[in-house]
């Protein structure tokens, strides 16, 4: 074996982009609830 890190555990960019795509996707999804109450309220 080459690589030193082992198989099952991403390497750290990978982990924090990871993080950051489900923390966008949280936010991505309260705003379309506030969006759809909003304009639930607004009509």
């Amino acid at each position: 074996m080459l690589w030193s890190d082992p198989k099952d555990e991403p390497p750290q960019d990978m982990r924090d982009v990871q993080a950051m795509v489900r923390r966008m996707t949280v936010v991505v999804v309260l705003a379309m609830l506030v969006v759809v109450y909003v304009l639930g309220v607004g009509f």
